[in-house]
This record gives C-alpha cells, structure tokens and sequence, in this order.
C-alpha cells in the first residue's frame, strides 16, 4: 500500500477458535479488500498484551466480547481516537478524523 493508505486491522478476541483459516473465511464473507484490510489473531499471551496495553480494552481469555469501540491509529502507532459504535454520530466522526489524520500524514 502507498503512503497515505488508510487500513483496517481487526484483531480476534478468540483465538483458540478463530485460526487463520476461520479468518479467512469471515474476511471472505465480508468482502475485505486484500492489503486493506487484515483479519489477525496469534498467541493469547500476545493478544492480550495488545488488547490490555495498547487499546486498553481487556483480557482475550474468553470474557472479553467483540469490542463496540473502533480505535484510529496513526503511524507512530498512537491511538488518536475511540469510537463507540452504539453512538449515532460515531462513524462520521471516524471518517471525518481519518480524513484529517491523513492531510496530515502527507
């Protein structure tokens, strides 16, 4: 992908069912552009570091629930934003601060 691309990375919060291949499937199903956007699990120990230290969400040990919560990211690897999927206007702010983030990154 070129400079500037927005992608999507969407992280299991069941890896011991969610394997590459069950994945793969659920990627299929929803038309996922391929290098757009990624569909990851790996070891749970992993998983929760990611899930507790960088996105603040919780365990992956069974407990934690499909997140509601989008986080946008940008290259640095900062979060500079949350967004609840139970608020109405939380997709338009998304994309509005994925537009801006993007300006800002060229």
């Amino acid at each position: 992908a070129s400079d500037g691309e927005l992608r999507f990375v969407s992280f299991t919060v069941d890896p011991a069912r969610d394997t590459p291949s069950v994945l793969a499937a659920y990627a299929k199903h929803f038309e996922a552009t391929s290098g757009k956007w990624f569909f990851l699990t790996g070891a749970a120990s992993d998983l929760n570091r990611m899930s507790r230290g960088v996105f603040m969400l919780g365990d992956v040990d069974g407990s934690l629930q499909h997140s509601t919560r989008f986080a946008l990211m940008d290259r640095s690897s900062r979060i500079r934003g949350y967004y609840l999927t139970s608020e109405a206007d939380a997709i338009p702010h998304l994309i509005a601060d994925a537009k801006r983030l993007l300006k800002e990154n060229l």
